[in-house]
């Protein structure tokens, strides 16, 4: 049989513009080119591992030692959090959207028992885990947690901050008072909130466990390293019960970082292969964030996401979002139902938007990455000249105005 051999692959260039992954910040990207072929136990290799443990728990906001990265994206990382997470263990998980929704797939499987594996393996009923469904659009609150937790005194609560599934943020001060209040271990979804929210997580006791990816708030490469940061409760609970993973296990993962029995020491044991390359990148996308600080980059998505809600309620959309990396949103009542359409239409022009993973289906529009006048202006054109295909009548002048007075008046105001 004659092998058949495929052209070279070319992607073209994409304007991400969904709730991510985001445009990979080109300083990252020049980084994992110019970086050398290099053994994964390389000196420099190391030294920049042992700098990005370092820079991330700046960027997370702890004193937590167990505080490092896990190669991958942001499943890997919440894998690794849920790792402690063991059969017959009783967990609250909070569902609001597609992701937290995959999450508490992922605790049912973790918890559930031989049996109940058995009875149903893609999607095992673990009787010991109690999911609370939160209507889609919705936020959880810290009244549903307390509820929660009050009557069902779990070992384990759950979940996402960010969800990017329905765009809503989650009350994360109520449900670490809660888990406080209640004695439950609280895990938290930080993959769409990590790098664009100001926070520390030092600050919210009640969470043991968090977990994010590289992809969304920190703009580096999706397949690089997720971040990970445990509490010493979390670990106390991991050394009690042991965990049924070797590449997820976060003690092990730990040690490559070069943290054993809690403290920092001067060189890691082998866990895994890393790459380079990928140490590299993520190295220098921490240091972009650190270098323009929480606060200003939490500011600039806050003011670029109210130019663009401002725009596309002009066009007639309603948001029900309120995440300030991206806007959920329905399309004016002429064109409903037509969502896929319209996403299909933009992405065949290399426009990157994204409808819901769930119903009802609505249009998902993400500014990862993309915090500049211009790059709103070149969302908002391309945006509006979709809604044209499908028939829609804007006011470009009055789109125009809104843009101007954001933008031509804050330069002018400098």
């Amino acid at each position: 049989m004659r092998s058949e051999i495929f052209p070279t692959l070319g992607i073209p260039e994409t304007l991400a513009a969904g709730p991510g992954p985001g445009n990979t910040d080109h300083r990252v990207l020049e980084a994992f080119v110019r970086t050398g072929v290099a053994d994964h136990m390389q000196e420099d290799v190391l030294r920049g591992m042992v700098e990005c443990k370092h820079m991330l728990r700046q960027v997370w906001g702890t004193s937590n030692t167990y505080t490092f990265a896990v190669a991958g994206t942001g499943w890997s990382a919440l894998d690794t959090m849920f790792s402690a997470v063991m059969p017959g263990d009783k967990v609250v998980a909070f569902v609001n959207g597609t992701f937290s929704g995959i999450d508490g797939l992922t605790l049912r499987i973790k918890a559930a028992t031989p049996q109940e594996h058995a009875a149903n393996p893609l999607d095992p009923q673990a009787a010991s885990v109690i999911l609370i469904d939160v209507p889609h659009g919705q936020s959880v609150t810290g009244e549903m947690v307390e509820a929660a937790l009050a009557a069902h005194k779990p070992k384990w609560a759950f979940m996402a901050h960010w969800e990017t599934g329905s765009g809503r943020v989650n009350d994360i001060q109520g449900f670490s008072d809660a888990c406080l209040r209640h004695d439950a271990m609280g895990l938290v979804d930080a993959v769409s909130s990590l790098g664009i929210e100001d926070f520390s997580i030092d600050d919210f006791a009640g969470v043991v466990g968090w977990a994010s990816c590289p992809q969304k708030g920190l703009c580096c490469l999706p397949l690089t390293y997720a971040p990970v940061s445990f509490a010493d409760a979390y670990i106390a609970s991991l050394k009690a019960s042991g965990a049924y993973s070797y590449v997820h296990n976060p003690l092990f993962e730990a040690r490559h970082w070069g943290i054993v029995d809690g403290q920092d020491v001067e060189k890691g044991t082998y866990h895994r292969t890393h790459s380079a390359y990928a140490v590299a990148a993520f190295h220098e996308a921490l240091r972009l964030t650190l270098q323009q600080t929480l606060p200003e980059r939490a500011a600039s998505y806050a003011h670029h996401e109210a130019v663009l809600r401002e725009v596309v309620t002009a066009m007639g959309c309603t948001v029900t979002s309120n995440m300030t990396s991206l806007l959920v949103l329905n399309l004016p009542p002429d064109f409903a139902g037509r969502e896929m359409e319209l996403v299909q239409n933009c992405r065949a022009e290399g426009f990157g938007i994204w409808p819901t993973l769930s119903a009802p289906v609505q249009v998902r529009i993400g500014i990862l990455n993309q915090l500049t006048p211009t790059a709103i202006r070149e969302i908002v054109r391309r945006f509006g000249d979709a809604l044209k295909v499908l028939g829609a009548e804007l006011d470009d002048a009055e789109i125009q105005s809104i843009l101007d007075k954001h933008y031509v008046q804050a330069i002018a105001a400098q």
